[in-house]
C-alpha cells in the first residue's frame, strides 16, 4: 500500500509541475485524476487496478465538466497583436530605390533599416519617397507609395 501512494503522489506531483511549466491547462485534469486516485489509496483499501479506474474515470469526469468552459474562454480572449502587426500602416522613408526588378530597396522605418518591396509588381519607388506600410514577412516590408 505504501507503494501505491508512493507512485500516485509521485504522478500528482509529475502532473502538477507539467501544468506549472506549460500554463496551457494540459494536464490539471490529470493532476485531480491522480490525487483522487492517492486519496482511494489511503482512505479505502482498493488494488491499484480500481486506483487506476478511479484515476481514469475522475479525469474524464473532470475533464469533460470543465472543456465547455474552458473552450468559452480561449474562444473570448482577444488576439494580441505581435511587433510586426504594429508596424503596418505606419509610415517609412525610401533610404535606397524599390525596384522589384533589380530586388532592390530599403526604407527606414522608426529608425530601423528594413528590405523593402513594392506592393504593386513591377513599380519603382525613388529614394526619399515616404511609403505605408502594407505587410510585413519577416525581416522584409511590402509597401505602397504614400498617397
Amino acid at each position: 500500500m505504501e507503494a501505491e501512494l508512493f507512485i500516485w503522489a509521485v504522478v500528482f506531483a509529475l502532473f502538477v509541475i507539467a501544468e506549472v511549466a506549460s500554463v496551457q491547462l494540459v494536464s490539471i485534469w490529470f493532476a485531480v485524476g491522480a490525487l483522487c486516485a492517492l486519496l482511494s489509496a489511503f482512505f479505502f483499501d482498493v488494488g491499484f487496478l480500481a486506483q487506476f479506474a478511479i484515476f481514469t474515470l475522475s479525469s474524464g469526469i473532470f475533464l469533460a465538466l470543465t472543456f465547455p468552459f474552458l473552450r468559452k474562454w480561449r474562444q473570448n480572449r482577444v488576439p494580441v497583436s505581435t511587433n510586426a502587426d504594429l508596424d503596418v500602416g505606419e509610415s517609412a522613408v525610401v533610404i535606397e530605390e524599390i525596384n522589384e526588378n533589380t530586388g532592390s530597396g530599403r526604407v527606414t522605418l522608426k529608425g530601423v533599416d528594413w528590405s523593402a518591396v513594392p506592393a504593386v509588381s513591377g513599380s519603382v519607388i525613388p529614394k526619399g519617397s515616404i511609403v505605408t506600410v502594407k505587410k510585413v514577412q519577416g525581416a522584409r516590408l511590402t509597401v505602397v507609395l504614400k498617397q
